[in-house]
């Protein structure tokens, strides 16, 4: 593993232990080099996704940009990084299950809707808006106000 400070190809694990439920390994490595220590996380793929986006452009799918969407819908949430890892790698591993290699970028935003729905609803509404492309405060309104019970008649 090259070094991300002196990029020296040479570094030394120095200790390895299961992290994300037993789903990755977590490694702490140091650079002989440069002295440097730095944090690597191996998981299982089980296939080379692709993300086939609106347009028909066609991508590789990448964890790390799911994870960053997810945390910033999250931002200044009362959520556990855990909790949010344990979301992010059940996508995944959804993603992974389904038997495709091609998925659209559809269906991967439809279930993190699903996700965050369960865990945060601010979180929801968050990226609902980006996902959904919300241009005014109305559409606001209008998703938040689907998102309510109705109210009870009275009498």
């Amino acid at each position: 593993m090259r070094c991300p400070f002196c990029l020296n190809q040479d570094t030394q694990v120095k200790d390895s232990r299961p992290a994300e439920e037993n789903v990755a390994i977590r490694r702490r490595r140091l650079c002989p080099a440069c002295g440097g220590r730095f944090t690597t996380y191996e998981r299982v793929q089980l296939r080379d996704l692709v993300v086939v986006k609106t347009s028909g452009r066609r991508e590789d799918f990448d964890r790390d940009k799911l994870e960053r969407s997810i945390r910033i819908a999250l931002q200044k949430r009362p959520i556990e990084p855990e909790r949010m890892e344990q979301m992010i790698s059940g996508i995944v591993r959804r993603l992974e299950s389904m038997g495709e290699t091609d998925i659209s970028s559809k269906l991967i935003g439809e279930i993190v809707m699903e996700s965050l729905a369960r865990i945060d609803t601010v979180a929801y509404v968050r990226f609902a808006s980006v996902y959904k492309n919300f241009q005014a405060a109305d559409d606001f309104d209008r998703f938040v106000s689907e998102l309510r019970p109705l109210a009870k008649p009275e009498g």
